[in-house]
């Protein structure tokens, strides 16, 4: 099964691809960001962003996509925006055919770390060991959007993934 998260935003869009194998084993399959330029009209950063991500699903075909959730946000403009790119993501994914699930920070934190309330360096090298990578996936966006797929995978396999599979 592979599976691709997704952490939203309209500056940066993180991705990250996992492949997990009928023996439990995990592997990173492809990570990285969609970066977009403040200076565009939203509509263009948009359409880049529905583009990529459509790339992305053509290149890779996950059987699943996660996408984190808007939790809280300080600046209603930023997270208006950040939820208009979290919808062109999941219309990327329906146009895919894509079933989607949607986690919220806490949920995806409590999957990786263990605890819900886990710093974002604690969340990073959760990801690191359960994907076995020599070190931790940059931006931090995309570190994030491999916590997602973790989180995800936990939640369709049960916790025993990660207690040594």
């Amino acid at each position: 099964m592979r599976i691709l998260g997704i952490d939203p935003g309209t500056a940066r869009v993180g991705y990250g691809i996992i492949d997990v194998e009928a023996s439990g084993q995990t592997a990173c399959v492809a990570v990285g960001a969609i970066v977009t330029r403040k200076g565009d009209p939203i509509a263009e950063r948009l359409r880049e962003i529905h583009a990529d991500i459509s790339s992305l699903l053509d290149t890779y075909a996950p059987d699943q996509v996660a996408v984190e959730e808007l939790f809280f946000v300080q600046n209603i403009t930023t997270g208006i925006n950040v939820a208009m790119a979290r919808g062109v993501i999941l219309l990327a994914a329906a146009q895919h055919g894509l079933p989607v699930s949607s986690y919220v920070p806490m949920v995806v934190k409590q999957a990786v770390t263990g605890y819900g309330k886990a710093d974002k360096r604690q969340v990073q090298e959760g990801v690191r060991d359960l994907l076995a990578l020599e070190t931790i996936p940059r931006p931090d966006d995309a570190a994030d959007a491999l916590a997602v797929a973790l989180c995800h995978l936990h939640h369709i396999e049960g916790p025993a993934w990660a207690l040594g599979r």
